[in-house]
């Protein structure tokens, strides 16, 4: 697998057909993964992913996060968190608590129905993983799926420039 270099990138202004062709192969075959994943979560556990996203932070950390923290480490603006979660208490799954610290901040408490059920759905969520993407590639095709994605997170992790 080659890397693109600096000069490969500063040769062309857009992707070529070919480049498009797999973009697109990319963007539509990652589309079907998250939504069968999505859709195997929601019909064996009730959990939606962004259910699971919550629960998994929230086990990860000691059962408890600021909501500033958990909406950094899950990738989600605060808005669409706060919302999230309001639905995840109403279900028992969180509840939210004045921080001691700032009052100004809420905790999020993992409850011990949304550890069941995170819990139950970790088996069939991670078994669904294992049919759907691992179980469809070689070792070999794993590896550099591994490399790509690397790549792509190393990319956009850097620092933009115009």
């Amino acid at each position: 697998m080659t890397k693109a270099t600096p000069e490969r990138r500063k040769g062309r202004q857009l992707p070529t057909a070919e480049e498009l062709r797999i973009w697109r192969d990319f963007i539509e075959t990652t589309d079907v993964l998250r939504s069968r994943i999505a859709s195997r979560l929601q019909s064996e556990s009730s959990l939606s992913p962004g259910d699971y996203s919550v629960l998994l932070a929230l086990s990860e950390a000691q059962q408890q996060l600021r909501s500033s923290e958990l909406a950094t480490q899950i990738g989600w603006e605060r808005s669409r968190l706060s919302h999230h979660l309001g639905r995840m208490e109403r279900r028992g799954l969180i509840s939210r608590q004045e921080c001691a610290t700032d009052p100004r901040g809420a905790e999020v408490h993992l409850t011990t129905a949304g550890a069941e059920a995170f819990r139950a759905s970790t088996f069939p969520h991670l078994r669904a993983i294992r049919e759907v993407f691992v179980d469809a590639l070689t070792p070999d095709q794993l590896r550099a799926a591994g490399e790509i994605a690397e790549a792509l997170r190393t990319h956009l992790d850097a620092p933009q420039t115009e």
